[in-house]
Protein backbone atom coordinates (compact mmCIF):
# COMPACT_ATOMS: atom_id res chain seq x y z
CA UNK A 1 0.00 0.00 0.00
CA UNK A 2 1.12 3.58 -1.28
CA UNK A 3 1.30 6.43 0.94
CA UNK A 4 2.93 9.84 0.66
CA UNK A 5 6.40 8.99 0.95
CA UNK A 6 5.70 5.91 2.75
CA UNK A 7 4.99 2.19 1.56
CA UNK A 8 3.22 -0.57 3.58
CA UNK A 9 3.74 -4.24 3.07
CA UNK A 10 2.08 -7.02 4.78
CA UNK A 11 2.90 -10.97 4.67
CA UNK A 12 3.00 -13.55 7.22
CA UNK A 13 1.40 -11.14 10.22
CA UNK A 14 4.73 -9.09 9.37
CA UNK A 15 4.51 -5.10 8.32
CA UNK A 16 7.47 -3.54 6.31
CA UNK A 17 7.16 -0.10 6.35
CA UNK A 18 9.47 2.29 4.34
CA UNK A 19 10.07 5.31 4.46
CA UNK A 20 10.11 5.74 0.74
CA UNK A 21 11.61 8.98 -0.34
CA UNK A 22 15.17 7.83 -1.39
CA UNK A 23 16.18 10.71 -3.85
CA UNK A 24 16.28 12.93 -0.23
CA UNK A 25 17.56 9.37 1.65
CA UNK A 26 13.87 9.48 2.84
CA UNK A 27 13.75 12.67 4.80
CA UNK A 28 10.64 13.83 6.63
CA UNK A 29 8.32 16.45 5.30
CA UNK A 30 5.76 18.33 7.71
CA UNK A 31 2.91 16.34 5.76
CA UNK A 32 4.69 12.98 6.09
CA UNK A 33 5.83 13.65 9.70
CA UNK A 34 2.54 15.36 11.03
CA UNK A 35 -0.22 13.79 8.57
CA UNK A 36 0.58 10.36 6.64
CA UNK A 37 3.12 8.82 9.68
CA UNK A 38 0.46 9.03 12.22
CA UNK A 39 -2.09 7.83 10.26
CA UNK A 40 -0.50 4.64 9.03
CA UNK A 41 1.10 3.97 12.46
CA UNK A 42 -2.15 3.70 13.67
CA UNK A 43 -4.15 1.48 11.45
CA UNK A 44 -1.24 -0.81 12.26
CA UNK A 45 -2.33 -1.09 15.27
CA UNK A 46 -5.61 -1.54 14.74
CA UNK A 47 -4.89 -4.28 12.14
CA UNK A 48 -4.88 -7.29 14.19
CA UNK A 49 -3.53 -9.23 11.32
CA UNK A 50 -0.24 -7.34 11.51
CA UNK A 51 1.91 -8.90 14.21
CA UNK A 52 5.12 -6.93 14.03
CA UNK A 53 6.44 -4.34 12.29
CA UNK A 54 9.79 -3.48 10.55
CA UNK A 55 10.89 0.08 10.04
CA UNK A 56 13.35 0.72 7.42
CA UNK A 57 14.59 2.94 4.25
CA UNK A 58 14.24 2.70 0.64
CA UNK A 59 17.67 3.42 -1.18
CA UNK A 60 20.97 3.94 0.59
CA UNK A 61 19.56 5.95 3.70
CA UNK A 62 17.30 5.28 6.54
CA UNK A 63 15.84 8.81 7.26
CA UNK A 64 18.00 11.85 7.20
CA UNK A 65 15.46 13.61 9.56
CA UNK A 66 13.09 16.46 8.25
CA UNK A 67 13.77 18.04 4.68
CA UNK A 68 15.74 21.06 4.89
CA UNK A 69 14.13 22.13 2.30
CA UNK A 70 10.56 22.03 3.85
CA UNK A 71 11.32 23.85 7.19
CA UNK A 72 10.58 27.42 5.85
CA UNK A 73 7.24 26.00 5.94
CA UNK A 74 7.12 25.97 9.28
CA UNK A 75 6.01 30.11 10.21
CA UNK A 76 4.25 31.07 12.96
CA UNK A 77 4.62 30.04 16.52
CA UNK A 78 1.01 28.28 16.05
CA UNK A 79 1.70 26.42 13.35
CA UNK A 80 4.54 25.21 14.87
CA UNK A 81 3.22 24.21 17.95
CA UNK A 82 0.21 22.71 16.29
CA UNK A 83 2.56 20.58 13.86
CA UNK A 84 4.65 19.25 16.73
CA UNK A 85 1.41 18.69 18.83
CA UNK A 86 0.66 16.52 15.69
CA UNK A 87 3.92 14.89 15.65
CA UNK A 88 4.58 14.27 19.02
CA UNK A 89 0.91 11.93 18.41
CA UNK A 90 2.80 9.70 15.67
CA UNK A 91 6.04 9.53 18.28
CA UNK A 92 3.49 8.15 21.23
CA UNK A 93 1.63 5.99 18.99
CA UNK A 94 4.96 4.21 17.70
CA UNK A 95 6.47 4.35 20.98
CA UNK A 96 2.90 2.72 22.59
CA UNK A 97 2.75 0.39 19.48
CA UNK A 98 1.18 -3.19 21.19
CA UNK A 99 3.48 -4.76 18.85
CA UNK A 100 6.65 -5.67 18.72
CA UNK A 101 9.00 -3.18 16.31
CA UNK A 102 12.25 -3.91 14.67
CA UNK A 103 14.26 -0.92 13.26
CA UNK A 104 15.88 -2.34 9.97
CA UNK A 105 18.79 0.55 9.65
CA UNK A 106 19.58 0.28 6.03
CA UNK A 107 21.67 3.49 5.71
CA UNK A 108 21.85 7.28 7.51
CA UNK A 109 19.78 7.68 11.09
CA UNK A 110 20.08 11.42 11.63
CA UNK A 111 17.81 13.94 13.26
CA UNK A 112 14.03 12.37 13.39
CA UNK A 113 15.50 9.40 11.76
CA UNK A 114 17.59 8.48 14.99
CA UNK A 115 14.76 8.90 16.87
CA UNK A 116 12.16 6.52 14.80
CA UNK A 117 15.20 4.23 15.70
CA UNK A 118 15.19 4.59 19.05
CA UNK A 119 11.31 4.32 19.30
CA UNK A 120 11.40 0.88 18.06
CA UNK A 121 12.17 -1.94 20.37
CA UNK A 122 15.13 -3.54 18.60
CA UNK A 123 17.35 -1.83 16.37
CA UNK A 124 19.22 -4.11 13.65
CA UNK A 125 21.94 -2.08 11.64
CA UNK A 126 23.52 -2.40 8.46
CA UNK A 127 27.45 -2.06 7.65
CA UNK A 128 26.40 0.87 5.52
CA UNK A 129 24.58 2.07 8.54
CA UNK A 130 25.16 5.59 10.09
CA UNK A 131 23.72 7.48 12.96
CA UNK A 132 23.95 11.12 14.51
CA UNK A 133 21.81 13.58 16.33
CA UNK A 134 22.55 16.74 14.19
CA UNK A 135 19.87 18.76 15.11
CA UNK A 136 22.78 21.03 16.82
CA UNK A 137 23.92 21.73 13.28
CA UNK A 138 20.90 23.48 12.64
CA UNK A 139 20.17 25.47 16.13
CA UNK A 140 17.41 22.66 17.52
CA UNK A 141 17.68 20.32 20.52
CA UNK A 142 17.09 16.56 19.42
CA UNK A 143 13.13 15.79 19.56
CA UNK A 144 10.72 12.84 18.56
CA UNK A 145 11.59 11.40 22.07
CA UNK A 146 15.14 11.24 21.33
CA UNK A 147 15.81 12.99 25.02
CA UNK A 148 13.78 10.85 26.89
CA UNK A 149 14.64 7.32 25.27
CA UNK A 150 18.87 8.11 24.73
CA UNK A 151 20.06 8.66 28.48
CA UNK A 152 17.78 5.47 29.04
CA UNK A 153 19.70 3.43 26.57
CA UNK A 154 23.34 5.07 26.24
CA UNK A 155 23.83 6.42 29.53
CA UNK A 156 23.76 10.35 30.27
CA UNK A 157 27.46 11.26 29.20
CA UNK A 158 27.21 9.63 26.00
CA UNK A 159 24.03 11.07 24.88
CA UNK A 160 25.31 14.60 25.94
CA UNK A 161 28.64 14.05 23.71
CA UNK A 162 26.54 13.05 20.81
CA UNK A 163 23.99 15.26 21.48
CA UNK A 164 26.78 18.32 22.26
CA UNK A 165 28.69 17.50 19.03
CA UNK A 166 26.17 16.45 16.34
CA UNK A 167 28.96 13.44 15.42
CA UNK A 168 28.02 10.78 13.46
CA UNK A 169 28.97 7.10 14.39
CA UNK A 170 29.20 4.70 12.18
CA UNK A 171 27.36 1.00 12.68
CA UNK A 172 29.80 -0.80 14.80
CA UNK A 173 30.06 2.23 17.28
CA UNK A 174 26.40 2.07 17.40
CA UNK A 175 26.59 -1.75 18.80
CA UNK A 176 29.80 -0.98 20.90
CA UNK A 177 27.09 1.53 22.96
CA UNK A 178 24.42 -0.65 22.86
CA UNK A 179 22.45 1.92 20.12
CA UNK A 180 22.12 -1.07 18.23
CA UNK A 181 21.61 -4.73 19.08
CA UNK A 182 23.07 -6.59 16.34
CA UNK A 183 25.24 -5.18 12.86
CA UNK A 184 25.02 -7.35 9.52
CA UNK A 185 26.09 -7.33 6.27
CA UNK A 186 23.78 -4.45 4.06
CA UNK A 187 22.57 -7.49 1.42
CA UNK A 188 21.50 -9.64 4.60
CA UNK A 189 19.85 -6.97 6.62
CA UNK A 190 16.18 -7.74 5.59
CA UNK A 191 16.81 -11.28 5.85
CA UNK A 192 17.95 -10.37 9.36
CA UNK A 193 15.05 -8.31 10.43
CA UNK A 194 12.43 -10.93 8.93
CA UNK A 195 13.71 -14.12 10.63
CA UNK A 196 13.52 -12.26 13.71
CA UNK A 197 10.14 -11.09 13.08
CA UNK A 198 9.08 -14.38 12.27
CA UNK A 199 10.05 -15.49 16.36
CA UNK A 200 7.67 -12.81 17.51
CA UNK A 201 4.90 -13.82 15.00
CA UNK A 202 5.16 -16.96 16.85
CA UNK A 203 4.97 -15.89 20.47
CA UNK A 204 1.61 -14.89 22.31
CA UNK A 205 0.24 -11.35 21.05
CA UNK A 206 -1.19 -10.26 24.43
CA UNK A 207 2.13 -11.25 26.39
CA UNK A 208 4.08 -9.38 24.25
CA UNK A 209 2.35 -6.17 24.45
CA UNK A 210 2.29 -6.43 28.48
CA UNK A 211 5.87 -6.84 28.43
CA UNK A 212 6.22 -3.88 26.42
CA UNK A 213 3.97 -1.87 28.26
CA UNK A 214 5.77 -3.39 31.51
CA UNK A 215 9.36 -2.57 29.89
CA UNK A 216 7.78 0.83 29.49
CA UNK A 217 6.94 1.39 32.80
CA UNK A 218 10.01 -0.54 34.37
CA UNK A 219 11.94 2.99 33.70
CA UNK A 220 10.41 4.75 35.54
CA UNK A 221 8.95 3.41 38.32
CA UNK A 222 10.21 1.72 41.82
CA UNK A 223 9.81 -1.49 42.53
CA UNK A 224 6.90 -1.14 44.86
CA UNK A 225 5.04 0.66 41.48
CA UNK A 226 6.92 -2.25 39.11
CA UNK A 227 5.36 -5.22 41.16
CA UNK A 228 1.76 -3.83 41.21
CA UNK A 229 2.01 -3.13 37.89
CA UNK A 230 2.86 -6.96 37.11
CA UNK A 231 0.58 -8.45 39.01
CA UNK A 232 -2.29 -6.42 37.55
CA UNK A 233 -0.62 -7.86 33.90
CA UNK A 234 0.17 -11.27 34.99
CA UNK A 235 -3.87 -11.42 35.98
CA UNK A 236 -5.18 -9.97 33.39
CA UNK A 237 -2.87 -12.77 30.98
CA UNK A 238 -4.04 -15.61 33.39
CA UNK A 239 -7.68 -15.05 32.39
CA UNK A 240 -6.72 -15.26 28.53
CA UNK A 241 -7.59 -18.08 26.22
CA UNK A 242 -4.23 -17.78 24.50
CA UNK A 243 -2.48 -18.75 28.25
CA UNK A 244 -5.01 -21.45 29.08
CA UNK A 245 -3.24 -23.03 25.18
CA UNK A 246 0.13 -22.75 26.77
CA UNK A 247 -0.73 -24.93 29.30
CA UNK A 248 -2.52 -27.06 27.08
CA UNK A 249 0.06 -27.29 24.85
CA UNK A 250 2.68 -27.82 27.17
CA UNK A 251 0.68 -31.29 28.71
CA UNK A 252 -0.25 -32.29 25.07
CA UNK A 253 3.30 -31.76 23.84
CA UNK A 254 2.76 -29.58 20.84
CA UNK A 255 3.16 -26.17 19.07
CA UNK A 256 0.32 -23.24 20.49
CA UNK A 257 -1.96 -21.75 18.70
CA UNK A 258 -1.96 -18.39 19.14
CA UNK A 259 -5.21 -16.48 18.98
CA UNK A 260 -4.38 -13.16 20.60
CA UNK A 261 -7.15 -13.21 23.35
Amino acid sequence: MEYEGLKLEKKESIAVLTMNRPERLNALTPKIGYVVLPKVLQDIQEDDDIRVLIITGAGKGFCAGADVNELPVVTSSFTRHDQLRSLGNAVQTLYDLEKPVIAAVNGAATGAGISIALLSDIRIASENARFGFVFIHRGLLPDCGATYIAPRLLGYSKSFELMYSGDLIDAKEAERIGLVNKVVPHEKLMDEAIALARKFVNKPPLALAQTKRAIHKGILNNLEEQLYFETYAQNFLFSTEDFQEGVNSFFEKREPQWKGR
